[in-house]
C-alpha cells in the first residue's frame, strides 16, 4: 500500500476518538449517577446506596485516569496531524479547548477531595456537596469540547481574508447553530449510557446467581435513570434531525439514502445499494423523514442529488445512523418494560434470559455511542471545517504517521486491557458482602 499521510492521519485520529469516547462518556455520566445514588442513600438512610456510590467512585477513578491519557493524545494529534487546520482555526477554538481543560481540573480537584475525605465526614450530606462540582466539572468538560466539534460543523464568528481568519469572535464561534443540539445530545447520551453500563453490571451479578438486594437496588435505580435519559435522548434526537435539515441537509440525506428531493419523504432503515445505486431490502416508514426533518408529514426534504457529488458524505453513514437509532429505541423499550415489570411484579424479572438481555444493555449503549460518533464525524466529510476546508487540506504531509498509528494502537491496547483487569481485580478482592460486613463491624465497634 502506498503511503498516504491523509489516510493514516484520519485513521489514527479516528482510532483515538473511538477509544477515548468510551472513557469520556463514562467520565461525563458516572459522576451524576454517583451523586443521585448517594443522595438517595442519605435520604433513605440506606447503606446499600451509600456503598454503591462508594464502589462506583473507585471504579470511576480508573476510567478518569485512562481518559486523561487519551484526551492528551487527542490534543497532541490535533497539532501533529492537522497542522493546517490548527493554523487556520486554532485561535478560534483555543478558548473552548482551554475551558475544557479548566473544567477537567476543576472536576479532578474536587474528586480527589471527595475520595480523600470519605471517612472524615460524620455528616454524609456535607460530604456529598463535594460531588456537586465533580458532576458539574464533568458535564462542562463535555460542554466545551463539544463546542469545538459543533464549530467544525457550522463555523461562524470570523471572516477569511487572503486565506487567514480575521475579525475573530470566539464567543460567536462557540455558540454556533450546532452547539445547542450537539451539546444536549452528548450530555443526555452520556448520562443514559452510564446508567445502562452500571445497570448491566448489576444485571450480570444477578444473572450469575448473586441474588443480593444490593444488586437489585442498583439495577432498578439505574434502569429507571436510563429510561429517563433515553426518553430525553429521543427528544433531543428529534431536534437534531430538524437542525440537520436546516443546516446540514446533505448529512441527513446521506443518513437516509434520500437522493431525490420530495414531499412526504419516508424514513429508510437498513437495506443496501445495488450497483446502479438503487436501494434494496430496506424498511420504509412512510412520512417519517418529513416528520423528523420538519415536523410535518407532507414537508419537502432536500435530496442528495441537489449537492455536487464531491460534497456527498460517505454512504456508509446510513448504517451508523440506523444502528444508533435502533439501539436507542431498544434501550428505551427494554428499560420501560423492566420498570413496568417491577411495578406489576411480573415474574419475568427473575428470568435468566431476561436478565441476560439486561446485561446486554451496557455493551449495546456503548456501541450506540460509537455509532453516533462515527455518524457525526463521517457525516461531516469531506470537510474538516464545513464549507471552508476539506479534510485532506487540513492534514499533515509528514512521513511518520503510519508509525505513530501502530504506537498509539499499542498504547490503547495496553490501556484498555489494564483498565479492565484492574477494575475486575479491584471488585473481586472486595465483594459487596465483605464490605457490608466490614461496615457493620465498624459501626459495632463505635
Amino acid at each position: 500500500m502506498e503511503y498516504d499521510p491523509v489516510f493514516f492521519s484520519r485513521t489514527l485520529t479516528g482510532l483515538t476518538l473511538a477509544f477515548h469516547i468510551l472513557y469520556a462518556t463514562i467520565g461525563v455520566g458516572v459522576p451524576l449517577m454517583i451523586a443521585i445514588t448517594q443522595w438517595i442513600g442519605i435520604k433513605k438512610n440506606d447503606e446499600h446506596y451509600i456503598l454503591l456510590a462508594r464502589r462506583w467512585t473507585r471504579g470511576f477513578v480508573i476510567t478518569v485516569a485512562v481518559g486523561v491519557v487519551t484526551g492528551t493524545a487527542i490534543g497532541l494529534q490535533l497539532s501533529l496531524l492537522w497542522p493546517n487546520f490548527m493554523e487556520l482555526a486554532g485561535h478560534v477554538i483555543s478558548l473552548p479547548l482551554f475551558m475544557e481543560t479548566f473544567a477537567f481540573f476543576f472536576e479532578a480537584i474536587f474528586l480527589g477531595i471527595y475520595l480523600y475525605t470519605w471517612d472524615r465526614f460524620e455528616n454524609q450530606k456535607k460530604h456529598m456537596l463535594l460531588l456537586i462540582p465533580v458532576a458539574i466539572g464533568a458535564s462542562f468538560s463535555a460542554f466545551f469540547i463539544t463546542m469545538v466539534n459543533a464549530f467544525m460543523n457550522t463555523p461562524q464568528g470570523f471572516d477569511i481574508v487572503n486565506g487567514a481568519l480575521v475579525n475573530v469572535d470566539p464567543i460567536a464561534a462557540m455558540f454556533n447553530p450546532a452547539t445547542p443540539t450537539k451539546v444536549a445530545h452528548v450530555l443526555t447520551t452520556a448520562y443514559m449510557t452510564s446508567a445502562f453500563v452500571l445497570a448491566s453490571i448489576a444485571a450480570f451479578h444477578l444473572f450469575k446467581g448473586r441474588d443480593h438486594i444490593y444488586h437489585k437496588k442498583a439495577l432498578y435505580l439505574m434502569m429507571k435513570v436510563g429510561l429517563i435519559f433515553s426518553i430525553a435522548t429521543v427528544i433531543v434526537g428529534d431536534f437534531s434531525g430538524k437542525f440537520l435539515a436546516e443546516y446540514q441537509p446533505e448529512k441527513l440525506a446521506a443518513a437516509e439514502w434520500h437522493f431525490e428531493t420530495e414531499e412526504a419523504a419516508p424514513l429508510v432503515l437498513f437495506g443496501w445499494l445495488d450497483d446502479e445505486g438503487e436501494i434494496r431490502g430496506a424498511i420504509e416508514i412512510p412520512y417519517a423523514l418529513s416528520i423528523l426533518a420538519h415536523g410535518d408529514p407532507t414537508a419537502e426534504v432536500t435530496g442528495l442529488n441537489e449537492f455536487p457529488e464531491e460534497d456527498h458524505p460517505p454512504y456508509i453513514v446510513h448504517y451508523f445512523f440506523d444502528l444508533m437509532v435502533a439501539i436507542g429505541m431498544w434501550l428505551t423499550f427494554i428499560s420501560a418494560f423492566y420498570w413496568l415489570a417491577v411495578r406489576r411484579k411480573w415474574k419475568v424479572i427473575k428470568n435468566k434470559v431476561f436478565n441476560f438481555v439486561l446485561v446486554l444493555s451496557g455493551p449495546l449503549s456503548m456501541i450506540a455511542i460509537e455509532m453516533g460518533w462515527f455518524y457525526a464525524e463521517f457525516g461531516r466529510q469531506p470537510w474538516i471545517l464545513r464549507g471552508f476546508m476539506r479534510t485532506p487540506e487540513g492534514a499533515t504531509s509528514a512521513a511518520y504517521v503510519d508509525t505513530m498509528l501502530w504506537l498509539f494502537a499499542g498504547l490503547y491496547l495496553v490501556l484498555g486491557t489494564a483498565s479492565i483487569v484492574v477494575l475486575i481485580r479491584m471488585f473481586k478482592k472486595n465483594p459487596v458482602e465483605k464490605e457490608l460486613a466490614d461496615h457493620a463491624n465498624e459501626r459495632g465497634e463505635r
